[in-house]
């Protein structure tokens, strides 16, 4: 039995396209393997640790190889749960929309939490950077309001789909499959109502070899 973790990037519920991508492949999911169980974590209703402070200054502690303050280990176990969670899944779903022409806020803050020396990768002289979470597959329900397909001048403008394929590949996680939902407004309703239904036949597709 798998456990898949589903993060949700959008705060716009049913009104978000990439939520509404990404939900239907859940369920999709669901159907084709009914022994496995799929969690959502709403990153917008979802108290995330904060990155300041003492937690920033116990993440510095660990880098120079020093030994918590109390008060610091104690910052640091709210890290250490974001990312035990996110480690005890074994598959990924994320639903991300493109805000200004990045991720949103909340997934990059998770994103902060989560991504730390010695839990999801590590570093040596010999070895580099290497990525601690692999062998996991990740779907993730991309949308935007405009178009930014590879080989065109949009594409400069795409800071999403690179940034978060490079920090999750970072950690190692390499089997990306995604669906990309555009325009869902700058050609019209009528064109992201198609644009969505196709990207949703593509989820479900996915699913059942996920």
């Amino acid at each position: 039995m798998s456990k898949v973790l589903y993060i949700r990037g959008s705060p716009r519920g049913e009104r978000s396209h990439s939520v509404t991508v990404a939900d239907a492949f859940a369920e999709a999911y669901k159907t084709f393997h009914p022994n496995d169980t799929v969690s959502t974590l709403d990153l917008f209703r979802t108290n995330l640790p904060p990155f300041d402070g003492l937690t920033l200054q116990a993440k510095y502690t660990i880098l120079h190889g020093k030994q918590h303050t109390p008060e610091e280990l104690q910052a640091w176990k709210a890290v250490e749960a974001a990312i035990a969670e996110f480690k005890s899944a074994d598959k990924y779903v994320f639903a991300v929309p493109m805000w200004n022409f990045g991720i949103p806020y909340r997934l990059k803050h998770y994103l902060d939490v989560i991504v730390q020396p010695g839990y999801t990768f590590s570093y040596s002289p010999t070895e580099g950077f290497k990525g601690l979470v692999t062998g996991k597959p990740v779907f993730i329900a991309y949308a935007r309001g405009g178009e930014y397909p590879e080989g065109t001048p949009g594409e400069a403008f795409d800071f999403q789909k690179k940034y978060l394929e490079t920090i999750l590949g970072f950690m190692g996680l390499s089997d990306i499959r995604s669906v990309v939902v555009e325009p869902t407004l700058l050609a019209g309703p009528e064109v992201g109502a198609r644009k969505t239904t196709e990207a949703l036949a593509q989820a479900k597709a996915i699913a059942a070899t996920f």
